[in-house]
């Protein structure tokens, strides 16, 4: 632990600050260097910290939420930072990090200058982030401890401290008579107008039309982020739409396939995907925390700093309004369908995800009921044949997946998967798992195709058996990779991205086509 917190009365107001002495004592000579001041949330890490915090809260302590209207009740702004940092902290060593401005606050630092965080976010995180940086000289952060709050010598009232805005241009102004700052929304607007230099990193639109207004023009620009509309589709994972080419396959098998069949199928295709998109924004949310830990999920927009958390929930809503809109044109029963699929999505998001074998039994059950939904969207029997294919090959799909993210930890050294209930040494079970369901499926499909009322959909139904020999090597195939490390954590994309799978799908559907004609 590092030198104990320090609280020094600033003004008769009773603002108050918290410090944290790092580096050595503070310089304000005016023959010294400018101080710097950075600002943490958007600035010095490209997401906001508070919100971060929040996507945790839900995860691990929902009932929580409820408690924030009392938080803000009793101390302001600053009282619920400092209560949803206590209680869902935040991992300052997985922060994404602006690394542009990292790179010239540590450039700083070696010349010697005095560089201080000074932010809206509350002192516990952002000492720890000083501590983990070790670049600065102090912190001025939000203090709504509620141990610390004191009472307003004009009301009576308990005070806390929100730095943000007007307050945080004070405190730097009665501590600094010059200072330089960067910063990189509205409420940093006050301290870069009066401010020597004014630095913007990855600055909002709010602000750069504020700037112009004022006629202030930035002494550099640290900029660190995703082109928008690219880190949008990312993480709406259009990719992960081949999923629902699933709705599609009762209709194909059904050989019933014409112009007023396809456009309902395409409705249930698009109605399923915008909720399909929306579950993978809320799961991204609610994973911020883990995906940072991870190898390449911490490449994901939100994990990333590359999106908001705002504009995540903002695309949850359209999307599902989108969804919505869609509805009426189709049967009652796909809404259904559709409503399970939602409901059980979220408890997968919020619970089963984190429960061992309950997690892939509930993926592969999905797949299953994409093929239900697209059943009841163009009025198609649904084979219980087809139905087990389907349960089995995708649980070995499911189970593939985990035995690759197992792998890839165990080549990092880690024991165990950070918000999963999943040990490194349960790979081999995994493994025997995954290989037999593949196999199950194989059998399934086998015992399908020898069936006598099969002759009635295919005219040479024995042609089908060449199809076998394709499953076999593809799920073996699958496996091998895995094996080796060289497979995608996701078969999906694993699938969509490799040559051979592609080439085995196209060979797959010319062979049933063949055994039609």
């Amino acid at each position: 632990m590092g030198p104990p917190n320090t609280q020094e009365k600033r003004r008769e107001t009773s603002l108050k600050i918290q410090e944290k002495d790092i580096s050595g004592p503070v310089t304000t000579s005016l023959t010294s260097t400018v101080p710097l001041c950075v600002d943490l949330d958007g600035t010095l890490v490209k997401s906001d910290t508070f919100f971060d915090s929040l996507c945790i809260l839900v995860r691990t302590h929902p009932a929580s939420i409820f408690r924030i209207p009392t938080w803000l009740m009793q101390g302001g702004k600053a009282r619920v930072k400092a209560e949803v940092a206590s209680v869902a902290p935040v991992d300052a060593t997985h922060l994404p990090y602006n690394q542009a401005v990292l790179h010239f606050i540590g450039e700083q630092h070696r010349l010697g200058r005095p560089i201080y965080l000074a932010t809206g976010a509350d002192a516990s995180l952002a000492n720890r982030v000083a501590n983990y940086l070790g670049l600065f000289s102090g912190v001025m952060a939000s203090n709504g401890e509620s141990g610390s709050v004191k009472k307003s010598p004009s009301t009576g009232a308990n005070h806390s401290v929100n730095l943000t805005g007007n307050h945080k241009l004070a405190v730097l102004r009665e501590r600094f008579p010059i200072f330089d700052y960067i910063g990189n929304a509205p409420p940093d607007l006050p301290a870069l107008s009066h401010s020597r230099l004014a630095y913007v990193a990855n600055p909002t639109l709010a602000l750069s039309t504020a700037l112009k207004a004022r006629h202030l023009h930035p002494a550099q620009c640290f900029e660190d982020r995703k082109p928008l509309l690219l880190t949008i589709l990312k993480a709406i994972r259009t990719h992960q739409w081949a999923k629902n080419v699933l709705l599609f396959l009762p209709l194909f098998l059904s050989h019933k396939v014409s112009f007023r069949t396809l456009i309902p199928a395409f409705e249930a295709f698009f109605c399923f995907s915008f909720v399909a998109s929306a579950n993978y924004l809320v799961n991204d949310l609610l994973d911020i925390e883990s995906d940072r830990r991870h190898l390449k999920k911490r490449f994901r927009p939100f994990a990333a700093g590359d999106l908001s958390v705002f504009w995540g929930l903002a695309m949850v809503l359209l999307l599902v309004a989108a969804s919505l809109a869609l509805l009426p044109q189709l049967p009652s029963t796909f809404g259904l369908w559709l409503l399970v699929y939602a409901v059980t999505t979220s408890a997968y998001s919020f619970y089963f995800k984190r429960v061992p074998l309950v997690d892939v039994l509930v993926l592969s059950g999905l797949y299953t009921l994409r093929m239900l939904a697209g059943g009841a969207a163009t009025g198609t029997f649904i084979s219980p044949w087809l139905s087990s294919l389907a349960v089995f090959l995708f649980l070995s799909l499911a189970m593939v997946k985990r035995f690759s993210e197992l792998a890839n930890l165990r080549e990092r050294g880690v024991a165990n998967s950070h918000g999963r209930g999943y040990l490194v040494t349960d790979l081999e079970q995994i493994r025997s798992f995954g290989t037999a369901s593949a196999y199950a499926a194989v059998v399934v499909f086998s015992l399908y195709i020898s069936r006598p009322d099969v002759d009635a959909l295919y005219r040479h139904s024995g042609r089908l058996w060449l199809i076998v020999p394709l499953m076999l090597y593809w799920l073996n195939r699958v496996w091998l990779l895995a094996s080796r490390g060289e497979l995608d954590e996701d078969p999906v994309v694993f699938a969509i991205r490799d040559r051979v799978s592609l080439a085995l799908a196209a060979g797959t559907a010319i062979l049933a086509v063949f055994a039609t004609l």
